[in-house]
């Protein structure tokens, strides 16, 4: 029993090579586990709270992970002894299926290397007693361990991939946007009361931002416009002159009572707080995994297909973002020769797709999963499989998938996501985002005050109401409007906020 075709066991196992491998496992799982709590206590002392939630998010998928992981190695055993017919089995496959040669070692290239030679031997070895449990049957095993094996890696490559390739977004992204606060640091330095005061005519042809933007096409003739809003999310995507006029839109239909307010600041918490949604990944991205792999047919090329999903949804958000500006310029140029006072755009949910800025950000989290998905499973079987291998395809096909993965990448990063900060200001609603943390605390905390009180006010009504019967009187108004305790509805007191 202790020398049987599956190796030893525990029981004939030497002590010392166990402890040495538990401690390398738990060294590696603690270092990782105390970098991510050092990282959360940094993320909280600087008071990033969504940057904090997002380091949460991905704790969450690393969760996801290990379950995953555990999953396939507990069940590996009964997946392997799965029957189903030889015919089943050929049908659909990434790769062309030949005689089997000697010294085809595809199953043996460098990530599998990382096993010893006998975990080698003993991945064969199971993958032989399944072999033989279904051949006994006269069929073929569902999925080999080897094939389980690189399933389990693949997954890891592609929830790490997919948080580097987010991460690195946000981070290009977010430089970009902070280079823009210069702008907001002039615009306060040139703010005047008295001269802002003074009543002063714009003409609207003179302005920059209409100049810039606006066409003199009409609506109904609005092609031209479109293509000039495609080509512009290549180059000087966001302007000063646009900054300067969406900032202004926005104080004006939000806060108009501060027009000091710094757009800029407010413009990077909601980006920070939008990151956490975007680093997950979510069941529909997951069931995107599923329709990958299983397109994944030789002769198909269906990778090299795919890599162009991410590329044209990306060159659509950024054509309708850049579009929405030049609709808020065009809105203004059609019904104004000259305005008092400064140009004033007029957000509205309307300009965007079903008239839900949100959808935005969603488009934006599948193409960057799609993205990482798609490099992911390149680098992944380039490096498991060799270059050569059929499953990667015709070098024809591989350098176009790399350069499209690479400049999808960048695009999104550089161009994409300052628009889509700025961009989705101009909607009708705000976001929490422009209340700084403890503000939040305070607004939530004298919310839930309010309808404690409003219900206890009702609870006394109603015990009024059964007690008096069908008696009417000032009694029973007065009972109302206490609410037992002598606080009118609109004196409520909220709690006192405090800086966290």
């Amino acid at each position: 029993m202790a020398g049987g075709a599956e190796g030893p066991t525990l029981e004939f196992s030497p002590t010392w090579v166990l402890a040495v491998v538990c401690t390398v496992i738990v060294v590696i799982s603690l270092a990782v586990e105390r970098f991510l709590h050092y990282a959360g206590k940094y993320l909280k002392k600087r008071n990033q709270k969504p940057l904090f939630q997002a380091l949460q998010k991905i704790k969450e998928e690393l969760m996801l992970l290990g379950f995953i992981s555990l999953l396939l190695t507990v069940f590996q055993d009964r997946i392997s002894k799965m029957c189903i017919s030889e015919e089943l089995a050929n049908k659909w496959l990434p790769c062309k299926k030949e005689a089997p040669h000697e010294d085809s070692g595809t199953t043996s290239h460098f990530l599998t290397n990382f096993l010893p030679s006998g975990g080698r031997r003993l991945l064969a070895e199971h993958s032989a007693a399944s072999s033989d449990y279904c051949s006994g049957k006269g069929k073929v095993p569902l999925l080999s361990l080897t094939a389980l094996h690189h399933l389990h890696i693949f997954i890891f490559v592609l929830a790490v991939v997919h948080v580097v390739f987010c991460a690195l977004t946000i981070l290009l992204g977010g430089a970009q946007i902070r280079l823009w606060k210069r702008w907001e640091d002039a615009i306060q330095k040139e703010y005047d009361p008295e001269e802002d005061s003074r009543t002063k005519f714009t003409r609207v042809q003179d302005h920059t931002f209409i100049r810039g933007r606006f066409l003199g096409f009409s609506k109904s003739f609005s092609v031209l416009s479109w293509v000039h809003s495609f080509f512009k999310q290549f180059y000087a995507s966001v302007t000063k002159s646009d900054y300067r006029t969406l900032r202004l839109g926005f104080i004006m239909a939000h806060c108009r009572g501060n027009p000091k307010f710094n757009f800029h600041k407010y413009m990077i918490r909601a980006l920070e707080a939008d990151f956490k949604k975007v680093v997950g990944i979510s069941w529909y991205l997951w069931l995107f995994v599923v329709v990958f792999l299983l397109l994944n047919v030789y002769g198909w090329h269906a990778y090299f297909w795919i890599s162009f999903i991410p590329l044209i949804l990306l060159l659509a958000v950024g054509t309708k973002l850049e579009h929405v500006i030049t609709q808020l310029a065009q809105d203004v140029a059609q019904k104004h020769t000259a305005v008092a006072g400064d140009l004033v755009v007029q957000p509205s949910d309307d300009h965007f797709w079903f008239h839900r800025p949100r959808l935005v950000l969603v488009l934006i989290h599948i193409i960057l999963f799609q993205n990482s998905f798609e490099l992911a499973f390149l680098f992944f079987t380039w490096i498991q499989y060799d270059y050569k291998s059929c499953i990667m395809g015709e070098v024809r096909y591989i350098i176009p998938r790399l350069a499209i993965g690479v400049f999808v990448q960048l695009l999104c990063s550089y161009r994409t996501l300052p628009l889509y900060a700025i961009v989705t200001q101009m909607g009708t609603s705000l976001k929490k985002a422009i209340f700084d943390e403890h503000i939040q605390q305070g607004l939530v905390g004298w919310a839930r005050h309010a309808r404690e009180n409003v219900n206890l006010r009702k609870t006394a009504a109603d015990g009024s109401s059964t007690q008096m019967g069908s008696k009417e009187g000032p009694e029973g108004v007065e009972l109302t409007k206490t609410g037992g305790n002598g606080t009118e509805m609109g004196d409520v007191e909220a709690p006192e906020i405090k800086q966290s």
